[in-house]
């Protein structure tokens, strides 16, 4: 754990150091109050809840994730640090943890900053506070998955613009699995079973589940080992191009 909080804190400071973090954190910010309160209708809508806020960060982080992931490994493959990195006393799985690790936190920071919303919903109204709280669980544990798939991408190449592409491309097929869009394309020739397993796959429907305010073990599993999937993936990957 030493290890792996090293290249956690090393990542953190590298984030701080750059304009990087705080154009992150502004662009978060502008489109969360964005959609919330004009796109999402947040004060005509009359309801205390914060349902206008929470149902658009899976398309946001479908943008934003990415673009904070697309340099977790192909910047160190560019730049040639990666070899010194891989050389250092750690292994590939904490080196890969650390950085996720970070970037998950400084994630978790900028959603953080919106508490200003949760203020607001509370001095208008008498909202659910437990339901607010396990939604933004729920955002984050999301926002994980996406990084989770977005580092291993990265990994896949030196080039930041195609790492990008790629992690949103992957991540718009976990968004959409669930959708009759997608499960329409399976009924009436694949076992419903199949449906079903492919409609599980859905970030959309295990983060609405959440941010209603029930937190199912199930829900919590799933985003757990698909975090668990892509890191696994991500240090497989490197592994191999350690090898070649």
């Amino acid at each position: 754990m030493k290890a792996t909080s090293n290249v956690m804190r090393r990542e953190l400071s590298g984030y701080f150091s750059t304009p990087v973090a705080w154009v992150f954190i502004v662009i978060f910010l502008v489109m969360a109050g964005v959609f919330t309160f004009y796109i999402g209708n947040f004060y005509e809508r009359g309801s205390s809840d914060l349902d206008p806020f929470f149902q658009f960060h899976p398309w946001m982080y479908l943008f934003l994730v990415p673009a904070i992931a697309m340099r977790l490994w192909a910047e160190e493959r560019r730049s040639g640090t990666i070899e010194l990195l891989l050389t250092l006393p750690l292994t590939t799985w904490q080196a890969v943890l650390g950085k996720f690790l970070a970037a998950w936190l400084f994630i978790g920071l900028a959603l953080a900053l919106t508490f200003p919303v949760w203020i607001t919903v509370n001095y208008l109204g008498n909202p659910d506070n437990g339901v607010i709280a396990a939604g933004y669980i729920g955002s984050w544990l999301m926002a994980g998955g996406f990084l989770a798939i977005g580092s291993c991408m990265s990994a896949l190449t030196r080039n930041q613009v195609v790492a990008f592409i790629l992690s949103v491309v992957v991540c718009f097929a976990f968004l959409l699995s669930g959708l009759p869009m997608i499960t329409d394309l399976f009924s009436g020739w694949a076992p419903q079973s199949l449906i079903d397993t492919i409609a599980d796959f859905s970030f959309l429907a295990h983060f609405s589940t959440i941010s209603r305010g029930v937190i199912d073990l199930r829900d919590l599993v799933y985003f757990t080992l698909v975090i668990g999937f892509w890191l696994l993936a991500n240090v497989i990957v490197l592994e191999l191009r350690k090898a070649n």
